[in-house]
């Protein structure tokens, strides 16, 4: 049963934080359009190990403060959030999981306030050098307004669609086995562009629902609550943040595992091997037949990396 929530203050937010375990604070960061339940198989894998595993909703996400303008939303405050969660659970430091929004969130806290991180634990996203160039730009003139980041740029569309049926939406997005890295590679150009508003309208979405009905329910019930607006303000804040990183230091010498999946059709070779340089400390271990959702698709395997990496390092 997944841990009921308490409640903390952090950087001017109410966060709804599940908690399991005794031992060395492990804290696990979702992304989107996810949940702290989406670690609901980590936290009892942690717990057994003699680690206190510890999920937020972050802002604008579950039963935490929903922010109502955009620009409460720039990574500072996130990373922010990170680090008031930290002091509000008297902890100097911590080992740190994230996937997705997750990850990049910790990229950026790598970067700006290492000593919160003993070691770093990354599944999906890999640590990117900085564009030249505002990368909404560069989705903009490649994919065209379609493309789900750039979609999510200029108009609500995206929180209105997304929840006038929280339930058709999640099983729409929560897939497994749609589509390999070979196939996707072989699409056409226009084939290959993500747009989530269009995916809500398609008959037949490939694959197979990833989630249980009692799953989906779950996630549906706290978007419904919550909406999606919160969540995709994280997106709306890519510019900005982009500015903001400029001058930074991108060398990470956080010992760090980086957990990819074959089949996240986002991800290439090209972009782990950039993180290679960049990362003083890396191991990387690639999921066979595994997307984007890691941790739920395939949590045995990604569990038992997590856990082999901690001991060993402990």
């Amino acid at each position: 049963m997944f841990p009921k929530p308490r409640f903390v203050e952090t950087n001017g937010i109410r966060m709804a934080v599940y908690e399991q375990g005794k031992g060395p604070a492990v804290i696990l960061l979702h992304g989107f359009p996810e949940l702290a339940y989406s670690w609901r198989f980590q936290l009892p894998a942690l717990s057994a190990k003699g680690f206190r595993a510890i999920a937020p909703d972050q802002r604008g996400y579950g039963r935490s403060s929903v922010p109502p303008a955009v620009a409460d939303y720039r990574i500072d405050e996130l990373v922010g959030d990170v680090q008031g969660l930290l002091d509000a659970m008297d902890l100097a430091s911590a080992i740190f999981i994230g996937h997705d929004w997750g990850a990049m969130l910790l990229w950026h806290m790598a970067m700006t306030a290492p000593e919160r991180i003993e070691k770093l634990v990354i599944l999906n996203i890999p640590h990117y050098p900085r564009s030249a160039e505002d990368p909404i730009a560069i989705w903009r003139r490649r994919y065209g307004e379609e493309f789900y980041i750039v979609n999510f740029q200029d108009s609500d569309e995206a929180d209105r669609k997304f929840a006038r049926d929280p339930k058709h939406f999640f099983d729409v997005t929560m897939r497994r086995n749609q589509i390999s890295r070979q196939q996707f590679d072989l699409l056409p150009d226009e084939k290959k562009i993500v747009s989530l508003v269009g995916a809500l309208q398609k008959a037949d979405h490939g694959g197979e629902p990833l989630l249980t009905a009692q799953e989906r329910d779950y996630y549906a019930e706290a978007y419904s609550l919550s909406g999606f607006s919160g969540a995709i303000n994280w997106y709306r804040n890519w510019t900005d943040n982009w500015q903001r990183s400029e001058g930074l230091d991108y060398s990470i010498d956080i010992p760090t595992l980086f957990i990819g999946a074959d089949n996240d059709v986002l991800i290439s070779a090209d972009h782990i091997a950039a993180m290679r340089p960049l990362v003083s400390d890396l191991e990387v271990h690639m999921l066979q037949g595994c997307g984007h959702w890691s941790q739920q698709e395939q949590p045995d395997e990604v569990n038992r990396l997590i856990l082999d990496w901690l001991m060993q390092r402990r």
